[in-house]
Formats: C-alpha cells, sequence, structure tokens
C-alpha cells in the first residue's frame, strides 16, 4: 500500500511534558471556549465547549468542527477534553484566517465514542452508535439549529484523536454525507463498513508506525478500504512519535488549509 511518509524526530524532553504543564499553559486560551451544557428529551446530559467565530459577522456563513477527545480526557468537569489540540483553532492567527464553530463534547468515564475495543488488530462496528456519539451528535444538531443562519452545513468537519479518532471514522462510515471532511488521528474502524458513498469524503489521517496503544495497521487498512471503494484519502504516516500523533498532525502547516478548503458536494 503506498502512503505519504513523514519522519519527524521529537526530543526527550518535549515527550517528557505533563499534562499538567499542557493544563496551564491552555488557561490563556481556553476561556474562549463556552461552558456548555446539552440535555435531551429525555433528561441526558452532556456537557460540552463551544468556540464561535470572533466577530460573527451577519450574512456569514462559518463551517463547523466536531472534535472527539481521547479516552484520557473522558469525564464531567467540561475542561479536560480541550488538553488536547482544541487550542490550534482558538489561536489569534487562526481564528482570523479560518473563523468556524469548534464543538467539543466530552465522554464520561467507562463510555466511548465507539464500542469497539482500540488494541485489537480488526474491529466490529456496532449496529447502533453509543450513547456518547448519539448526544455529542444531538449537540450538533443543536448547534447548527441555534446558529442556522450563521453556518455553513456544506462545511461540517470531523476531527478525533485517539479513542476520538475511532469516533470520527464511527461518523463518516455511517453519516458520509453529512461531514465534508474528516481528520481521523491514531484511531480506526471497521473496514467492512467502507462504501463508495463513504470513500467519497474527503479524508487525511494520521498515525505513528510505532503506536503501542492503536495499531496502525487500524488506520492503514481503513485507508486500504477507502482507496479499495474509489476514495482517495491522504495518509500521513509518522515513525517516532507513539500513540502522541496528534501532535504533528495538528501542527502541520498544511491541515487547517485543507480542512477548510473541503466542501461537500
Amino acid at each position: 500500500m503506498k502512503r505519504s511518509t513523514k519522519l519527524l524526530v521529537i526530543g526527550s524532553v518535549a515527550l517528557a511534558q505533563t499534562a499538567a504543564t499542557v493544563i496551564t499553559n491552555a488557561q490563556t486560551w481556553q476561556d474562549e471556549y463556552a461552558v456548555r451544557m446539552y440535555e435531551s428529551p429525555a433528561s441526558e446530559k452532556m456537557g460540552y465547549r463551544l468556540l464561535a467565530p470572533k466577530p460573527l459577522e451577519t450574512g456569514k456563513k462559518y463551517p463547523v468542527v466536531l472534535f472527539f477527545h481521547g479516552a484520557g480526557e473522558r469525564g464531567d468537569d467540561n475542561a479536560r477534553q480541550l488538553v488536547h489540540c482544541a487550542n490550534q483553532f482558538a489561536t489569534p492567527a487562526n481564528r482570523e484566517k479560518y473563523p468556524a464553530f469548534v464543538i467539543v463534547p466530552q465522554c464520561p468515564l467507562n463510555q466511548q465514542w465507539v464500542d469497539m475495543p482500540w488494541g485489537a488488530d480488526t474491529g466490529v462496528r456496532p449496529e447502533q452508535p453509543s450513547d456518547a456519539m448519539r448526544l455529542a451528535l444531538a449537540i450538533l444538531d443543536s448547534v447548527e439549529k441555534e446558529y442556522a443562519a450563521d453556518i455553513d452545513l456544506n462545511r461540517v468537519y470531523v476531527s478525533g484523536i485517539s479513542m476520538g479518532g475511532y469516533g470520527t471514522w464511527d461518523c463518516v462510515t455511517r453519516y458520509p454525507a453529512r461531514f465534508a471532511a474528516a481528520v481521523p488521528i491514531c484511531g480506526g474502524g471497521d473496514e467492512t463498513t467502507v462504501t463508495a458513498e463513504v470513500a467519497k469524503v474527503p479524508v487525511w489521517a494520521f498515525h505513528s508506525a510505532d503506536d503501542g496503544a492503536v495499531k496502525v495497521t487500524r488506520t492503514r487498512n481503513m485507508i486500504a478500504a477507502m482507496k479499495a471503494a474509489g476514495g482517495n484519502p491522504k495518509y500521513t504516516e509518522y515513525e517516532n512519535v507513539g500513540h502522541g500523533s496528534w501532535g504533528p498532525a495538528y501542527n502541520d502547516p498544511e491541515l487547517f488549509p485543507w480542512l477548510f478548503a473541503q466542501v461537500r458536494k
């Protein structure tokens, strides 16, 4: 299988950066994400954070990004889900150049975006979305309804890391007509669910060959299935990043230009 490959060398000091340091640094931007709570008609609740374009110009349509965090950010504090990658959308430069609504729901403890084992070689997609995924998509529905005059429904994107990478693939394979593009990072899916319609969705996937938490074959298999079904996905495979490929992926200067250029056809 042909794939694009990038070699990244990260020093031990960078790899040793603690979660506490990341959270401390995040304090300068995380307040840009409004604290929100979604409650379903059945009284189910899920906390989420929402970044809105600033300023929100009347008459202008903006894209939406649904971002799924990883397993380590689960909980009910409605804050920890911002630890990885969300800061990139909130930088002044990116907010000016790529204004968008960014939705970051938080998965409850002991739940998953997709009820599928992470460490296996393959997985079978459940017939129905998980409870956490169902609520996350309901949040997306509610934001689209609230900002109906401001959102471009032809530019709805989905991205996620690790457990959230599985969530990203789940969205693409279940609802290919809804998303204009997807960026799954060190995740996986059920390659048997990739249809010709799924293969049409622009995808840029990332993984590291030495990932010890989610096997790189999970992404390789999904990319191969997309190509076999007639798609043309992008794939970047790192060599020495372990289970942290979201760092270099979200720092790739080509990612945002590619993502925000995609329009649903």
